[in-house]
């Protein structure tokens, strides 16, 4: 054997060690979405969403017009297809 052999070897490990973390982790992280159900992911999701999780939370203004925008969308909407449901179907 040269002495070059040894240092690949042990390179080989690492590079299958860190090859088998990544694995772990992802396994890990799929495994955490799929135990939760599906409504409670969305759930989740709606729930973020219209808390306007995603603005500048420095901003008071801005997450507040977000969260009002959001919901008044919401509402319209629910209003909306009850208009059409109770306007088409007598």
């Amino acid at each position: 054997m040269t002495e070059h052999d040894p240092k690949s070897r042990h390179q080989r490990q690492d590079d299958k060690a860190r090859e088998a973390q990544r694995i772990l982790d992802r396994v890990d992280m799929e495994g955490e979405a799929l135990g939760t159900s599906a409504f409670a992911r969305t759930a989740n999701r709606a729930r973020q969403h219209l808390g306007a999780e995603d603005a500048d939370q420095n901003d008071p203004i801005e997450i507040w017009g977000t969260r009002i925008g959001r919901i008044g969308g919401v509402i319209f909407a629910i209003f909306l297809v009850l208009w059409l449901v109770t306007h088409f179907t007598r």
